[in-house]
């Protein structure tokens, strides 16, 4: 048989080999031993026990193997290797070989006596893992004409539930996120003057008494999720003037100390996450003006430098999710104009759409959450002297939709996340 035997669908013999795409995939290995032929894949669950694999005896150039870590375990219990007589990359089968890396699959081809089996792809599949989202959100504090500490919990149907007594100082221009995957915290605001302490929130819903601030104490500095730790960064504000430093929260709820901060200072933005891991800062009080510029959050809590604004620049609107990997601003209130209900998506890349006529109630200082996993809310604010406890759902196609009417104690400049990832 004329030509070489890699470009022939034929073995020297005048047996079918099995192409790559041709592989007879077996049942999951759970044994400690296995004997393997070509042309087969497996799938090696390594969870309770190592496991050695014996080679064919004998095998003709082209001859192929797969072997794929079915749990993620071979870190812990490795394969190993026995070449059964025959080479393995050049060398005898007296040596060992293992493969002892989580998440590895390995392409073994047979190329000839001298050098034996070899490795033709010998990947480490990335573990990316993306946490489920929230089912249910919060919004706790505010101001209803003084500060105050009640909270009003969100179902994962986007129903809001009458105020629960409060926990923690009572104030009022504060931040709010999820961190751990099925928790949220709030922190900063004023309680009179300037705090800096937090209130974290169980993944039942229960706020917890004042934990001590770090950071600087500050007013109007929201909050967004990060990475796929359960990680959170707090940013921008204002202390004795507008700022840009930040405070990242661990996956467990520990408030970071300062890092210097990264674009335009200003406070009363607003933040949410996206993408993967993603989040993002946009709009703001700049220099007693609003503003439109965005700061993404990378999935390593960096902020970046501000990008361009799109959209009316305004100032206390508010941010959520939607979607599964989406976000979107609504409302806020531009200095010299008035009080707005537009709305700007943002995709799943960070890039902010231009406005959206508003629906819904004119209103600024307001909150947002997300709920059900992909969907989101806005309630609460204010317009002027008038406080409101009305909301308007969010869809998952970011679709705003009309007041429905509220339920607790009217109120503006509270915070909002989500929490649970149990409907």
């Amino acid at each position: 048989m004329s030509g070489p035997v890699a470009n022939n669908i034929f073995r020297s013999s005048g047996v079918i080999a099995a192409a790559a795409g041709g592989l007879s995939w077996q049942t999951v290995v759970t044994a400690s031993t296995l004997t393997a032929s070509a042309g087969n894949g497996y799938w090696i669950n390594t969870t309770s026990n190592a496991c050695t694999i014996t080679l064919p005896g004998s095998a003709v150039a082209g001859d192929q193997i797969i072997f794929v870590d079915y749990a993620r375990t071979w870190g812990t219990n490795a394969i190993i290797i026995d070449s059964n007589g025959l080479n393995f990359q050049g060398e005898t089968d007296v040596y060992t070989v293992d493969y002892d890396t989580s998440g590895q699959a390995v392409n073994l081809v047979y190329s000839g006596a001298t050098i034996g089996w070899t490795p033709s792809s010998d990947i480490v599949n990335a573990l990316e893992p993306v946490a489920p989202p929230t089912q249910k959100g919060i919004f706790a504090f505010g101001n209803s004409g003084s500060a105050v500490s009640m909270s009003n919990l969100m179902n994962s149907s986007g129903v809001i539930a009458s105020d629960v007594t409060g926990v923690g100082s009572a104030r009022s221009n504060l931040g709010a996120t999820s961190y751990g995957g099925d928790k949220a915290i709030f922190a900063f605001g004023s309680t009179g003057s300037y705090s800096n302490i937090t209130n974290l929130v169980s993944n039942s819903g229960v706020v917890a008494s004042d934990t001590s601030g770090v950071g600087t104490v500050r007013v109007s500095s929201p909050a967004t999720t990060f990475g796929t730790s359960g990680q959170a960064i707090f940013a921008y504000g204002y202390a004795s003037s507008p700022t840009n430093i930040s405070n990242k929260v661990s996956g467990a709820g520990v408030m970071a100390t300062d890092t210097a901060g990264v674009g335009t200072a200003r406070y009363d933005p607003a933040a949410a996450s996206y993408g993967v891991g993603l989040g993002i800062f946009g709009f703001g009080n700049a220099s007693g003006s609003g503003t439109a510029i965005t700061n993404l959050v990378s999935s390593s809590g960096v902020i970046s430098a501000d990008v361009a604004g799109v959209g009316t620049g305004r100032e206390a609107p508010a941010a959520t999710s939607y979607g599964g990997d989406k976000a979107i601003f609504a409302y806020g209130t531009t200095p010299g104009v008035g009080t707005q209900s537009m709305s700007n998506k943002v995709s799943n890349t960070g890039v902010v759409a231009s406005d959206t006529s508003g629906v819904g109630t004119v209103r600024y200082l307001l909150a947002a959450s997300g709920y059900g996993g992909d969907k989101g809310a806005f309630a609460y604010g204010r317009d002027g002297g008038t406080r409101y406890s009305i909301k308007n759902l969010i869809s998952n196609t970011g679709v705003v939709a009309s007041n429905t009417t509220g339920v607790g104690t009217a109120r503006s400049n509270l915070g909002g996340a989500g929490y649970s990832i149990s409907a």
